[in-house]
């Protein structure tokens, strides 16, 4: 609650003290002394040396969409981070710019642009289209503006799949605008200046330019006029009304912005696929970019960016099974070491969850001798091999636990002192059970679950996002 008369920063300041303290607050405070511009530079300067530190193809694809979802995700921040208008059809804006790149690209109509005029082309006409969707906007708000966007969203690729015998009055038959589900193949790459962007490295690092340079263009939007009005609007529209601010032109503007750098975005997609295809705007990736904006805080820009990388890298780093048990346990872990006190406590639950283990694995080889093999992989899943059970049917088994695993970590969240130190080594023995019989083999589904849950606990646990700003309410 913030009181009337006080000064904020003076009445935190044993806070900000009290943060400095422990082993890591020499680093803390030296990270916390460099200015923002510097350490993104710094960040970006590492980025940059990642096709150089890999000969694999895969890695620097990897960070190709890492940068697509980048750009989508600061494009995102500014219709919901900064207006703070629900906007579930923006994926539309991204498959948009990617139609018109290829239509303008390819022998599908027969037209090839200089790529200059092409990207140009595709951020107005990208713009022009996010202007006349914020129409809406100017009456409609909260759940009402998600309806009518999330419309336009399934519109798009409703269109997209069908606008393939398209009858016009001067046609002699139909006309095949957007392939239907085969979609466009043979977009020309994207030649700027002379250079020709033929490999996934040259796209990498044209990407990291874009991404520099519409951060850098947002974080100064931000500090001037019209990014503190989007603030005041998202905050209290009315509010911001009455002190005559231009509310209408605002949602307008922001709707415009986020379109253009997705069609800018997703122009590159095209090129970078050599093909666009409905199945490519489908609403999972929306739900995706939604999961990086909330993830790294919504309003905040290195937190939409830390929360984009996390979105594209995470799941591809859950594909390989040794490097997906090494995060959940440490996961696990961490969070175990972050929330248990006194350390007498964290030892009993860490203890009895081993013993546990031993026990079940124990009586599991006894009664099928089967499953005492080890299991494959490196030396985490060797070790995991004489502690967790994996009986014959472990699939069977499997599923039944996983069910019985959601009420049991929901249950063990309600009980409070040495119930939940009793329950916890069940339930997280129950978990790793889980994972190694169901879900470290099946990554597709895994992927899911472990975005999922993640999202679950940072919503419970500090709802504004890794460095969003949490919601101060005047009382």
């Amino acid at each position: 609650m913030t009181k009337i008369g006080t000064d904020e920063w003076v009445a935190q300041v044993g806070e900000r003290t009290e943060a400095y303290r422990g082993l890591t607050a020499p680093v803390r405070r030296t990270w916390d002394g460099i200015p923002l511009g510097w350490r993104f530079a710094a960040a970006m300067l590492l980025v940059a040396l990642l096709p150089v530190a890999t000969d694999s193809s895969y890695v620097v694809r990897v960070g190709v969409n890492a940068f697509l979802f980048g750009l989508l995700a600061l494009g995102l921040n500014v219709v919901v981070g900064y207006a703070g208008l629900l906007d579930l059809g923006y994926i539309a804006f991204y498959g948009f710019g990617a139609y018109t790149y290829a239509l303008l690209s390819s022998d599908q109509i027969g037209v090839h642009l200089p790529a200059e005029l092409t990207l140009i082309v595709v951020v107005a006409l990208t713009a022009g289209l996010g202007y006349v969707l914020g129409l809406p906007s100017r009456r409609l708000l909260g759940d009402y503006l998600a309806i009518v966007t999330l419309f336009f969203g399934q519109v798009f690729v409703q269109l997209a799949i069908h606008l393939d015998r398209l009858s016009l009055p001067w046609a002699d038959g139909p006309v095949n605008v957007t392939g239907g589900p085969n979609g466009i193949v043979g977009i020309d790459p994207i030649r700027l200046v002379g250079v020709t962007f033929s490999s996934v490295t040259d796209y990498f690092y044209l990407l990291l330019v874009a991404f520099v340079a519409l951060a850098v263009g947002l974080h100064r939007l931000t500090a001037s006029r019209t990014g503190r009005a989007w603030r005041a609007l998202r905050e209290d529209p009315l509010a911001a009304e009455q002190m005559g601010l231009p509310v209408n032109r605002l949602k307008l503007l922001a709707f415009a912005v986020g379109g253009a750098v997705a069609g800018f975005a997703g122009a590159v997609f095209a090129a970078v696929q050599v093909g666009v295809f409905p199945q490519n705007f489908e609403t999972l990736l929306l739900i995706m970019i939604y999961a990086a904006v909330i993830l790294g805080g919504a309003g905040s820009l290195p937190g939409v960016a830390i929360g984009a990388a996390v979105i594209a890298v995470f799941p591809e780093v859950l594909r390989t099974p040794d490097y997906a048990r090494l995060i959940f346990y440490g996961v696990v872990l961490g969070g175990l070491v972050a929330l248990l006190r006194p350390w007498s406590r964290l030892a009993a639950v860490l203890a009895g969850t081993v013993v546990l283990g031993f026990v079940v694995r124990f009586a599991t080889a006894a009664a099928w001798p089967d499953a005492a093999a080890v299991a494959p992989g490196g030396l985490v899943a060797r070790a995991l091999g004489a502690w967790v059970a994996t009986p014959p049917n472990a699939t069977t088994v499997g599923n039944v636990a996983f069910v019985l695993l959601v009420p049991a970590v929901l249950a063990v969240t309600r009980l409070r002192g040495p119930a939940r130190t009793w329950a916890l080594p069940t339930v997280l023995y129950l978990a790793a059970f889980v994972w190694e019989t169901r879900l470290v083999a099946e990554p597709s589904v895994t992927r899911q679950l472990v975005l999922g849950a993640i999202l679950v606990v940072m919503m419970t646990a500090r709802p504004q996002g890794l460095l969003g700003t949490p919601r101060v309410e005047m009382l």
